[in-house]
C-alpha cells in the first residue's frame, strides 16, 4: 500500500487513448520525491503516522527550528539533553522543506530519511487528492450558492440579486445554522476521492490523474491511495 505523497499541480490538459479512441482530460501533478522527516509511534505520540516533507527551502529562509528538525544543530539544550542520557530523536539529515504533512499509517519498513517517489503510485488504481481551493472573496447568493435572484421586471427596485427572504419571523426569532447567505467562498480544504491514475512518470516525477483537482496550478496538494470501494 502506497503511503502517501505531497505534490504541486501543474495543470491540465488531454490525452488520446488509442485502444478505446477516447480523449481523456487530465491533470498533470509534480508529485515527489519527498523525504521522511519523522515517524510517529503509538508508545511516544499515541498514534502512528509518516511525516513527509516537499520542496527544498533555502536554509537563509528558514528558521532554525525547521533547519533543526531535519538535521542536528549544536546547541546548549542539546549538549544539556545528551549529558542527561535522554537520547536525540532521528533526523532525517536534508535540506528544510517547505511543506510537511503526516499520513496516518502504519510505519513498518521505513526508515527516517528515506526518499519517497512517485513509482510508489505505480500499482494504484485510484487516488484521493486533497488541495485547497482557489479563493474567490465575499462572495453574494447567486455566485456562492447559485441562487437564482429577485426578478428582472417592474417592483423589484436595486435588489435583483439579493437573497431574499431568510424564513423566520417572530418565533424563533433567530436564524437556523447553515443557511445559506453571502460570506466567504473558496480559500478552504477539498478532497476529490477516486480520481483515476493514468500514468505515472517516475523519472519527471509526474502523476497524471483522469480529472480536475482543487487549487491554482502550483498549488500544493496532498496525494494518497482512495479509500474509496
Amino acid at each position: 500500500m502506497a503511503i502517501g505523497l505531497l505534490g504541486r499541480k501543474v495543470g491540465m490538459t488531454q490525452i488520446y487513448d488509442p485502444e478505446t479512441g477516447v480523449v481523456v482530460p487530465v491533470t498533470v501533478v509534480q508529485a515527489g520525491p519527498c523525504h521522511v522527516l519523522q515517524l510517529r509511534s503509538l508508545d511516544r505520540d499515541g498514534y502512528e503516522a509518516v511525516q513527509l516533507g516537499y520542496l527544498d527551502k533555502p536554509r537563509r529562509l528558514a528558521r532554525r527550528s525547521e533547519r533543526g528538525h531535519v538535521a542536528k544543530l549544536d546547541s546548549k539544550r542539546a549538549k544539556a539533553r545528551g549529558q542527561g542520557g535522554i537520547e536525540a530523536v532521528e533526523k532525517a539529515d536534508c535540506e528544510p522543506k517547505r511543506l510537511v504533512r503526516e499520513f496516518r499509517t502504519a510505519t513498518d519498513d521505513i526508515q527516517v530519511g528515506d526518499a519517497i517517489g512517485v513509482d510508489s503510485f505505480a500499482e494504484v488504481p485510484a487516488v484521493d487528492i486533497v488541495g485547497t481551493t482557489k479563493g474567490r472573496g465575499f462572495s453574494g447568493v447567486m455566485k456562492r450558492h447559485n441562487f437564482s435572484g429577485q426578478r428582472a421586471s417592474h417592483g423589484v427596485k436595486k435588489c435583483h440579486r439579493h437573497a431574499g427572504g431568510t424564513g423566520c419571523s417572530a418565533y424563533p426569532s433567530r436564524l437556523f445554522k447553515g443557511r445559506r447567505m453571502a460570506g466567504q467562498y473558496g480559500n478552504a480544504r477539498c478532497t476529490v476521492r477516486n480520481l483515476k491514475v493514468v500514468q505515472v512518470d517516475a523519472e519527471n516525477n509526474l502523476l497524471v490523474v483522469r480529472g480536475g483537482i482543487p487549487g491554482p496550478n502550483g498549488g500544493y496538494v496532498l496525494i494518497r491511495e482512495t479509500n474509496k470501494l
